[in-house]
């Protein structure tokens, strides 16, 4: 009678697990293997942990990318945000001053020859602003998407350098700033680039260089050849970065002092066009900067 009892609590227990295997273990398993196809990354260590552990283990690790991709989103909301808020700031102020000056010139002002033409010019400025806001809008929207083509070609660094320094001298006299090639190699520096790009990318640090120089300043070119790339460095003696800025400058339209900034004119542009350029190219730009101090712009370019 005893043996028969044990006997049957046996085959009981035994269905009893075969039970709670098929209808909860089983469907946990499937349950956890739907939330690792689910997930980009995953290693699998089914084999080593208790279905229930590894189900918890997959939940936290789903949980985590999502919470992940939701920070994600809410980022470029808020960026997105930011950014329409900038485009329609920076083209708002131009069309405001061309308003201004039309109406005056409307009421009456066409008129009066001491400002009439002065009025004209004065708008036309603002139409140039809007003008190359525009530009650089379209010319970083097509280096993103791919669209802008880079067309590289063996050129001499050097050679192109010296003639932007000349090219911005009397820019840079404006503010009594000097710009120099610290180390003017003997033989040409060959790189593989768009010539054309490249310079755009040299230009828009100098003028930056100048517009953010104190008089009487300084801005140095450096050309260093690491044996597989060549650096450039552009070195200012100018108001410097702040630190917690330093990581947003190549934002578009980012401005240490805004106010300030668009007193000295630009688009807010210049340096999001510079880092797409060279993105563009495989290479890469970092700035160092002291306040107060001025600040260093460093990339890299392809040897020829």
């Amino acid at each position: 009678m005893g043996i028969q009892i044990l006997i049957t609590i046996t085959i009981c227990s035994l269905i009893f697990w075969a039970t709670v295997h098929f209808f909860f273990f089983k469907r946990i398993k499937k349950l956890s293997e739907l939330i690792k196809s689910r997930r980009k990354d995953y290693s699998s260590s089914a084999g080593t942990r208790h279905p229930i552990k590894e189900l918890e283990h997959q939940v936290e690790e789903w949980s985590e990318e999502r919470r992940q991709e939701i920070e994600q989103v809410e980022k470029l909301e808020n960026y997105r945000k930011e950014y329409l808020g900038n485009v329609s700031h920076e083209l708002k102020t131009p069309i405001f001053n061309i308003q201004g000056y039309i109406s005056t010139l409307l009421d009456g002002g066409l008129e009066d020859k001491t400002i009439n033409r002065d009025y004209l010019q004065k708008a036309m400025k603002s139409v140039d602003r809007m003008t190359a806001i525009v530009d650089d809008l379209q010319t970083i929207t097509q280096l993103e998407k791919g669209e802008l083509e880079i067309e590289e070609e063996r050129f001499d660094l050097t050679a192109l350098v010296k003639d932007i320094i000349e090219s911005m001298d009397m820019k840079a006299g404006e503010k009594k700033i000097s710009i120099d090639l610290a180390n003017d190699p003997a033989q040409p520096v060959f790189v593989f680039s768009d010539r054309f790009r490249i310079r755009q990318v040299i230009v828009n640090l100098i003028v930056n260089s100048i517009r953010y120089g104190k008089e009487n300043g300084k801005t140095t070119i450096k050309i260093s050849d690491t044996g597989e790339k060549i650096i450039v460095d552009i070195v200012d003696s100018g108001i410097g970065i702040p630190k917690e800025h330093l990581s947003r400058v190549f934002e578009r339209f980012y401005r240490v002092d805004k106010s300030r900034s668009r007193e000295m004119g630009g688009t807010g542009l210049g340096l999001s066009i510079v880092k797409h350029i060279l993105e563009a190219h495989g290479q890469t730009i970092r700035v160092m900067s002291t306040e107060g101090a001025g600040s260093v712009f460093s990339f890299t370019l392809k040897k020829g």
